[in-house]
C-alpha cells in the first residue's frame, strides 16, 4: 500500500509544479499585456537567436551529410535561417514590421475563409465559425490600418495572449489533476471495499454475533 500512496504524492506534487508554472505564465502575459512595447522587442530578440542557432545547427548537419542529394537544400535553408536570425538581431523593429504585417495578413485571410466556410457549408458549428472569422477579420484590419505604427506592440500583445490562455489551462489542469489525485487516493484507504487488499470493517452482523458467542463463552 506504500508504493500507490508514494506514486500519488508524486502525482499529485507533479500537478502543483504544473500548476505553478501556469501561474509564471499567466503573470508574464499580464506583464506583456501591460509593457507591449517590450514584449514585441524581447520575442523579435529571441526569435532572432533561434533562427540563428537554428540556422547553424543545419548547416552543420548539412556538412555532415555533404554528398548526398539533400546536401544543398540543407545549405541553403541554413543560410537563409541565418541570414534571417542576423537581420532580426541587427534591426529588431524591422523585423517586428515585417512579422506584423504577415500576421496581419494571415488573421485577415484565414478570417475570410472562415466567414466564407460558415456561410457555405452552414453546419452545426455555425455560429462559432462566423464570430471566429469575424474575430479574425477584424484583428487583420485593425493592424493593418495602423501598420507600421502597430507593429510595436502587435506582436507582444499576441504573444502576450497566448502566455495568458496557456497559463490559465496549465492552472486550471493542475487544479484539477490533484483534486482528482486527491479523491483516487481516498478511494484507496484501509477499510474501503473498493481495495480487495485493504481489511474491511466488521459488518453489524458480525459484531453482533461475536458478542453472542462472547456471551455463550462467559455462561459456560
Amino acid at each position: 500500500m506504500a508504493k500507490p500512496k508514494g506514486e500519488g504524492e508524486k502525482l499529485h506534487r507533479s500537478f502543483g509544479w504544473l500548476a505553478a508554472l501556469g501561474v509564471i505564465l499567466v503573470l508574464g502575459g499580464l506583464a506583456g499585456l501591460f509593457y507591449a512595447g517590450v514584449a514585441t522587442l524581447t520575442t523579435m530578440i529571441l526569435f532572432g537567436w533561434l533562427l540563428l542557432i537554428g540556422g547553424c545547427v543545419g548547416l552543420l548537419q548539412a556538412i555532415q551529410q555533404r554528398g548526398t542529394t539533400f546536401f544543398w537544400l540543407g545549405v541553403v535553408v541554413a543560410a537563409l535561417n541565418i541570414a534571417a536570425g542576423v537581420v532580426i538581431l541587427v534591426h529588431p523593429k524591422v523585423g517586428a514590421q515585417a512579422l506584423t504585417l504577415f500576421a496581419a495578413l494571415l488573421f485577415l485571410t484565414g478570417g475570410v475563409f472562415r466567414l466564407v466556410g460558415s456561410v457555405v457549408v452552414r453546419g452545426s458549428q455555425f455560429a462559432l465559425t462566423l464570430a471566429q472569422g469575424a474575430f479574425g477579420v477584424l484583428i487583420g484590419v485593425l493592424v493593418l490600418a495602423e501598420w507600421p505604427s502597430s507593429s510595436r506592440y502587435a506582436i507582444g500583445f499576441f504573444i502576450s495572449l497566448a502566455l495568458l490562455f496557456d497559463g490559465l489551462g496549465l492552472i486550471a489542469m493542475g487544479i484539477g489533476g490533484r483534486r482528482i489525485v486527491s479523491l483516487a487516493s481516498d478511494a484507496v484507504t484501509p477499510g474501503n471495499p473498493e481495495d480487495p487488499q485493504a481489511p474491511s470493517a466488521p459488518s453489524g452482523t458480525e459484531r453482533l454475533k461475536t458478542e453472542q458467542e462472547g456471551q455463550d463463552q462467559s455462561s459456560k
